[in-house]
């Protein structure tokens, strides 16, 4: 089965193949399809699994030589993958979950014209995160890697008939080009260094090499690439605005493919990180300004998918944070992605829900007891709501308290990184309590808002909430089972943190500045108390239709804390200036230049013209003239 595990790739590839060029004849059943071959790459990493665990812990780091690819002078690159723990948990999320995530799209893009397209674009996204994440190569990753980035432009805009939503795609895949710009730099610094691009080669020899400096640049740039992908600061602006695409879309990317490429690029290269000591505290750095960045806007939102898009940046905040501690908590960042991609999903697919039932509205504001209407959509949420809490025993207790830990103990314990990084995990976990207790509050509890009249005068739409259809509950129900109980399945003697060691390695246990038990009772009191403020705020008292004047930290957490305001200013306006310029040079000073020169040359020769005019006496003019001229030169040059 290892053997065959190119099949993971190639079925969800060919289910978008056929369904892209079958066109409308497969409309009636393309869907299906688009299901089937999802979960039958599900499947198929389920057997590589079985294989892999009858292995010894030692061998199971496995490459499999698909073809020769690239042969060009000293540049020799295989086509390959690689499949290792590390590798399997990120096919076992993708396929499990996004094969729910198909399900749930079949009722929910029912009623659209484009159905089919849209199972093409889910597959194609699919086997691009797979061939990601599976690459035996930085090269072959960085297919994958730009084939998301193009799945994700397709699905983002996928209602492009709306300029909005076509601008949010351009937005996403703009960023995300500036970001490649890191990763082909980093390919360029590896292969100058180690002479190839293989991870056997490249990850073998990071470890000898003295030159700390150019491990750092490498790392650095990889960081850079990680930190467009996963929407980490400061190249986070386009998440918010991913949120144009279909409502399976943003569960897909925020749960288990796109943004969490970035943290898996990170953990794959431990150890060129694990050498360069400075690019790992800047690692650190990012996910913690990031995890209080989205926490904040989180706050503030009123758009119930942005807030979970709000929401997902704070907790990749948290496993960049991990991945940044180094050897002791690259483990952590998976288990938390891992645990994450559940619990998000079932949120999204959730919102998905509650859209279905509020006519697309996506505004909490005009929500309210919808816990009497959507009694499966409101248990389902709540689970993955009590799991991102972090509330014993749900899965983010397990997961995240973990990276809490792990930042009391950074740097060997020593030093300010501990303090500063514990601290602000610890406190993001109590902001995280607040805005998602928020709006958890906001849609399910409360008065009905949805038959209120507002400020101005007008009423809202008739609205007539209900429970959504069996295929789109089914995920969420799976989903919610997995928010509960998986975080304490794979937490069991530290099953999970095992299972990873042939790839992040044996790490012995570091001491965190603060007691264990200290730490984990402040932060469920903090989450306790977040959480109280929101129900005091959102569900005990009156929430207005309208938001309110609010602090200046709140007006700029509306507006994603100006983010926008600051790369328009700093970045695109300077570009927008600079490239205005330059076309006036180039039509003013070099075609000015050309063009003067050509009608210069056109005076001369209509003057030239005007003397031919067929009279023998203008003729006779000029020869004297000339004559006259040769003699005077002759006289000077005489004298």
């Amino acid at each position: 089965m290892i053997d065959a595990a190119w099949l993971l790739i190639a079925i969800p590839l060919l289910g978008a193949a056929v369904l892209l060029l079958a066109g409308r004849r497969s409309n009636a059943w393309g869907h299906w399809l688009g299901v089937a071959t999802s979960g039958a790459s599900f499947v198929v990493a389920a057997l590589v699994l079985v294989a892999l665990l009858g292995r010894d812990a030692s061998d199971r780091v496995v490459d499999v030589n698909l073809f020769d690819w690239i042969d060009a002078g000293p540049l020799t690159v295989e086509a390959g993958l690689r499949i290792d723990p590390l590798s399997l948990t990120f096919v076992l999320l993708v396929t499990f979950v996004g094969t729910l995530i198909h399900v749930y799209s079949v009722a929910y893009m029912e009623h659209d014209a484009d159905r089919r397209r849209f199972f093409a674009y889910l597959n194609l996204f699919v086997a691009a995160m797979l061939l990601l994440v599976l690459a035996d190569s930085y090269l072959l990753l960085f297919v994958g890697w730009e084939g998301v980035g193009l799945a994700s432009y397709l699905l983002i805009g996928f209602w492009n008939h709306v300029p909005a939503n076509a601008t949010a795609a351009k937005k996403a895949f703009i960023v995300n080009r500036v970001a490649d710009v890191g990763m082909i730099v980093a390919l360029m610094l590896m292969f100058n260094t180690f002479g190839a691009l293989d991870f056997s080669t490249v990850l073998t020899e990071a470890p000898g090499i003295s030159d700390e400096g150019t491990l750092t640049a490498i790392a650095l740039m990889l960081l850079v690439a990680a930190c467009g992908k996963s929407a980490q600061f400061p190249l986070q602006s386009w998440l918010g605005d991913a949120m144009a695409g279909p409502t399976p879309v943003s569960a897909l990317i925020h749960a288990a493919t796109m943004v969490t490429a970035g943290v898996y690029l990170v953990v794959r290269s431990g150890p060129i990180f694990t050498g360069a000591p400075d690019a790992l505290l800047v690692t650190a750095i990012i996910g913690a300004i990031t995890l209080l960045f989205g926490a904040i806007v989180g706050c503030a939102k009123d758009d119930i998918k942005k807030a979970l898009a709000a929401s997902t940046m704070s907790q990749i905040g948290y496993m960049m944070l991990a991945a940044g501690l180094g050897p002791i908590g690259y483990a952590f960042a998976i288990f938390h992605l891992i645990t994450h991609g559940f619990f998000k999903a079932g949120m999204f697919l959730g919102a998905g829900s509650v859209m279905h039932g509020m006519d697309d509205d996506v505004n909490m504001r005009h929500y309210g007891a919808l816990s009497k209407f959507m009694k499966i959509t409101w248990v389902t949420f709540g689970l993955g709501w009590l799991a991102i809490l972090g509330i014993p025993p749900f899965s983010g207790f397990w997961s995240k308290d973990k990276i809490i830990e792990s930042a009391f103990a950074a740097g060997e314990g020593h030093g300010w990184q501990p303090w500063v990084f514990g601290m602000v995990a610890l406190v993001g976990a109590g902001i995280t309590a607040f805005y998602m207790s928020r709006l958890f509050f906001m849609t399910f509890y409360g008065d009905k808002r949805w038959t209120k009249d507002l400020s101005d005068g007008s009423e809202l739409p008739v609205r007539h909430p209900h429970e959504s259809p069996a295929l789109m509950t089914w995920p969420m129900i799976i989903l919610a089972v997995g928010s509960a109980g998986l975080g304490g399945v794979l937490a069991i003697g530290g099953g999970f943190t095992t299972w990873l060691e042939p790839v992040t390695g044996h790490v012995a246990h570091h001491d965190p500045v603060l007691p264990i038990p200290v730490i984990v009772v402040t932060t469920i009191v903090l989450v306790l108390i977040g959480a109280f403020l929101a129900w005091r705020q959102y569900a005990a008292s009156a929430v207005p239709l309208t938001p309110p004047h609010g602090t200046p930290l709140t007006r700029a957490a509306r507006v994603d804390l100006y983010q926008d305001a600051v790369n328009e200013n700093l970045f695109m306006r300077p570009g927008q200036y600079l490239t205005r310029s330059l076309v006036y040079l180039d039509k003013r000073v070099v075609d000015g230049a050309f063009m003067g020169l050509a009608g210069m040359l056109a005076l001369i020769g209509a003057g030239v013209k005007r003397m031919q005019n067929g009279f023998v006496r203008s003729y006779a003019a000029m020869m004297l003239a000339g004559f006259l001229v040769l003699v005077v030169v002759v006289l000077f040059v005489w004298n």
